[in-house]
């Protein structure tokens, strides 16, 4: 990336020089020396910290606004908690849409749902609750890497065919 006096100037774009002149929005093609001539300055940004390592907290820091509505986002944090909820939920909803055909097929024709396939979708529910009861019961994170090598939020049953 380059700068002009601290600015960053986009690829594409024109810029304005001390002396007042537009300068091409081609710029880009230049030389390096060219580009140093004119005052540009070649820079390499600093990489956005890696959210994964960043601390989280276990529980939703849990902010109101003013009229008593929570808040989500930078002032309101979802903890580690609601984030393996959502997860579990959503490969719960994954597993469930490989199956839906059937309960569709009941609702469209009346035709019953295949046992062995009733039968499943019942132990994803079940298998679903068990790990948001873990989730919540977890006091700290060796609780919460114990869920994981346990096989507690990884091991979903499995369809017999």
């Amino acid at each position: 990336m380059w700068k002009y006096n601290s600015k960053t100037i986009q690829e594409g774009c024109a810029w304005i020089g001390e002396d007042g002149i537009q300068n091409s929005p081609q710029w880009h093609l230049w030389t390096v020396a060219e580009k140093e001539a004119a005052g540009l300055e070649e820079f390499t940004p600093e990489p956005p910290p890696d959210s994964r390592s960043m601390p989280k907290s276990l529980g939703d820091t849990l902010v109101v606004d003013g009229d008593g509505s929570l808040v989500f986002g930078p002032r309101g944090v979802v903890g580690v908690q609601s984030e393996l909820i959502s997860k579990v939920k959503a490969e719960q909803g994954r597993l469930l849409s490989e199956t839906d055909w059937a309960v569709i097929r009941r609702a469209d024709t009346g035709t019953e749902v295949p046992a062995d396939i009733q039968t499943w979708r019942d132990a994803i529910r079940v298998k679903a609750d068990e790990m948001e009861a873990a989730i919540d019961g977890a006091a700290n994170a060796a609780a919460f890497a114990a869920l994981f090598e346990a096989g507690t939020l990884t091991d979903w049953p499995e369809l017999e065919t």
